[in-house]
């Protein structure tokens, strides 16, 4: 659509800054380009909406006269807030931000200390750097989500760990169905005593990868045993602790199948200290697909989830949001798939 110009541009040869008085505001760059405040806020904010010949003639304009965005103005960043960044999912997730934001010539903000800890920040310092999105794999309370609303940012939950209202816009995984086809490997190769290690049960996905392991079960005719479930933290000492318990039965299982990579790590130490071979007595399934995975002996099969992807996807979600876009979907979630390795096999006779 074409934008609508409230009056010509200055004549050629006059300088229209020659009758102002004090520092050039968007209303008087609106006024010298001959289009609306909110056609030049467009430009400044990097959004669409403007066509070519007009977003050259104000950024002319704004350039001619130096013109700077007053302090409180939106910086022209993405926020990514994360709990820690220890986890190897930081890296995966940070890869496909960065992505988007070299393409819209953004830059990237990234905090480690979450919205609120022990150390004393909060949102707040979030808010007062006034970024264009925010980009939250912490989870944000509801309180939270309401100060970044009365801010005018936008933001978007990444892998939300707990059930969010429909208003909330969010970027996940297909989590019930991958752990439906983990499951579903297992039981091809004929396994009948397969254990899950879920992750702590309050987290969403977590209990979706719990349900899919349960519908595979159900779905050929196997019963799920609770005594095969064992729940721990989403860590590499848990689900070593966790399949150690399971491995030591006297009736133990011949697969497992873990909620994350780093248990699944676990139960490959738990099984060394047990003297238990990979997949000769045990076949092991993760979830998640970090990269270090495919380097360990065997290689592990896991559950491929598209951590870049879904950055990338997110990122855009979130910038359209800052461009005052409303998108078709605010919810998002990006299929799983199983890779096979050399950690499943058929179970001894």
């Amino acid at each position: 659509m074409a934008d609508n110009l409230t009056e010509a541009p200055a004549e050629s040869g006059q300088d229209p800054r020659d009758d102002v008085q004090g520092p050039v505001t968007v209303a008087y760059i609106a006024e010298s380009a001959g289009v609306s405040i909110p056609t030049v806020s467009k430009v400044l904010n990097g959004r669409s909406g403007v066509s070519d010949d007009t977003r050259a003639r104000i950024e002319e304009l704004i350039n001619r006269y130096g013109y700077r965005k007053p302090p409180g103005s939106r910086n022209n960043t993405v926020e990514l807030v994360f709990r820690e960044l220890e986890s190897m999912w930081a890296v995966e997730i940070i890869r496909g931000v960065e992505r988007v934001a070299r393409k819209n010539r953004v830059g990237v903000m990234v905090s480690e200390f979450g919205l609120h800890d022990s150390s004393g920040r909060t949102l707040g310092d979030v808010t007062e750097r006034r970024p264009r999105c925010v980009l939250s794999v912490a989870q944000l309370s509801e309180a939270e989500r309401d100060q970044l609303k009365a801010k005018g940012i936008p933001f978007v939950v990444f892998d939300p760990t707990t059930e969010l209202p429909d208003d909330v816009p969010f970027v996940g995984a297909t989590n019930w169905r991958g752990g439906r086809s983990a499951t579903r490997h297992l039981i091809e190769l004929g396994h009948r005593r397969i254990a899950m290690i879920g992750g702590p049960e309050d987290v969403s996905c977590c209990r979706a990868r719990l349900a899919g392991y349960g519908s595979a079960l159900e779905a050929a005719g196997l019963s799920v045993d609770p005594s095969l479930i064992v729940h721990s933290p989403l860590t590499r000492e848990d689900g070593c602790a966790a399949a150690r318990e399971l491995l030591t039965r006297p009736d133990p299982p011949t697969a497992v199948f873990a909620a994350n990579d780093l248990q699944a790590l676990g139960v490959y130490k738990a099984a060394r200290e047990l003297g238990l071979r990979i997949p000769d007595d045990l076949s092991v399934v993760g979830f998640d697909d970090l990269p270090v995975v495919a380097w360990v002996d065997p290689p592990m099969t896991t559950v491929h989830q598209p951590l870049t992807e879904m950055a990338a996807a997110a990122t855009e979600l979130a910038l359209a949001l800052g461009r005052g876009e409303q998108p078709a979907q605010a919810g998002l979630e990006i299929a799983t798939t199983l890779t096979i390795r050399e950690s499943t096999a058929p179970p001894k006779l």
